[in-house]
Parts: structure tokens; C-alpha cells; sequence
């Protein structure tokens, strides 16, 4: 699933090579990317997704998108194993905001501001011209999926991989690590925030073997 301000467009490149080398993929866009429903309307929103696919799923999350796979996962009877990706894999009474440690509104307002150089921050090592078509692609993120919290969290019962993108602008190695230790099995891509842009052969190539090993 997606992180903030993004879409489900944001996994073409890697679904391409996935589909290629015979997986099966499927992406949706979540409701609080380009609207105000919070992070429980995008749990719904994967939870329903899920319910139409039979037989064991590999959830891949990326950064936000970690925080309603968490919540939706712990109602699904077929995921096999959730991969953080660079993903916030918070806990039970944990927000994005509080996570990171910023203030907590007593009513949140409309949308996240965009990162000023969105560039910068999530595409640092794609190819420039593929970064400025993805930046002019981001949408108004829902303030109020930033500042729900989780009332369920799969990982405690369902198995977890974290990727550990460790050139990331957007949510620093630092963080990652403390939220990796909260997985089964760690792997590290020397990256930016959006490998699935910069190396998805690289990308692809990890989770088949996370999916085929699952560690």
C-alpha cells in the first residue's frame, strides 16, 4: 500500500517487473491520499481489497501506508506476512504524530502540507526527469491519517519483513532501525524513500525472495 501524498501509481514500475517474472500483484489508492478520510477509512479500504483475494497474500507497505496495512491485516485471515518497506509499523495507541513525536491537535485539520521539495525528500535517486513526473503526481494528504491511531496491530501475530532504506530523506535510517526491531527479519537497500522507483529490479528481486523464504 502506498504512502502519503502518493498513489496507487507509485508501484507501476515495480509491479511491472513482479508481473513480468510471473507474481500476481494488486494496488489500490487509499482514501486519505487526495481526501480527508483518516487512516481507519484506508484500513477499510485494504481490508476490502484483501477479502477478494483467495489463498496466503504478501502485504507490501510503504511508509504511511504501513499504519492502516497494521490495523487491517489483524482482521484478514489471509495475509501471510506484511512487508514494511520503509513503513511506519507503529503499535496499539501509537499515530504517525505521535510516533514522530509532533504535537497531536485536539481536532486535526484538512490536509498535511506537501513536502516543499518532494524531490529531495522521496526521489532523491531516480532518474530526474521520473521524479519530476512522480512529484507532479502528489496529491493533499488527510491531516487526520496522521493523527488516528491504531486500535489493532497485525505484526504481533502475523509475520513481518522491514526494509530498511537506508539513504532515505523522508523517514531517516535512525527511525527505521527502531521500527525494524519490531519485525522478524530485516533486509537493507541502499536507497532513497522510493525504491520502487529508483531500483525496482532491486526491489522486486528482494521481496520474491522475502515472498518465497518468507523472512
Amino acid at each position: 500500500m502506498h504512502g502519503a501524498w502518493h498513489g496507487a501509481w507509485c508501484w507501476e514500475k515495480l509491479t511491472a517487473v513482479l508481473e513480468a517474472d510471473g507474481w500476481r500483484t494488486r494496488a489500490i489508492d487509499l482514501p486519505s491520499a487526495g481526501g480527508r478520510a483518516g487512516m481507519h477509512d484506508d484500513a477499510q479500504a485494504v481490508l476490502g481489497e484483501l477479502e477478494l483475494i483467495d489463498g496466503p497474500v504478501v502485504v507490501v507497505a510503504h511508509s504511511y501506508g504501513g499504519i492502516p496495512v497494521s490495523q487491517a491485516a489483524a482482521e484478514a485471515g489471509n495475509v501471510s506476512r506484511i512487508v514494511y518497506l520503509t513503513a511506519f509499523q507503529l503499535d496499539v495507541g501509537e499515530s504517525l504524530l505521535g510516533f514522530a513525536g509532533a504535537p497531536v491537535p485536539p481536532e486535526p485539520g484538512d490536509f498535511e502540507p506537501m513536502p516543499n521539495d518532494p524531490i529531495a525528500m522521496f526521489y532523491g535517486d531516480a532518474p530526474r526527469s521520473e521524479a519530476e513526473e512522480a512529484a507532479k503526481r502528489l496529491v493533499p494528504q488527510s491531516t487526520k491519517s496522521f493523527w488516528d491511531v491504531l486500535t489493532k496491530a497485525a505484526w504481533h501475530t502475523v509475520p513481518s519483513t522491514y526494509i530498511i532504506c537506508e539513504g532515505d530523506q523522508a523517514l531517516p535510517a535512525q527511525a527505521q532501525q527502531v521500527l525494524a526491531e519490531r519485525s522478524g527479519a530485516v533486509h537493507r537497500i541502499a536507497g532513497d524513500h522510493s525504491p520502487f522507483l529508483s531500483k525496482p529490479a532491486e526491489l522486486a528481486a528482494l521481496l520474491a525472495k522475502v515472498a518465497l523464504d518468507l523472512g
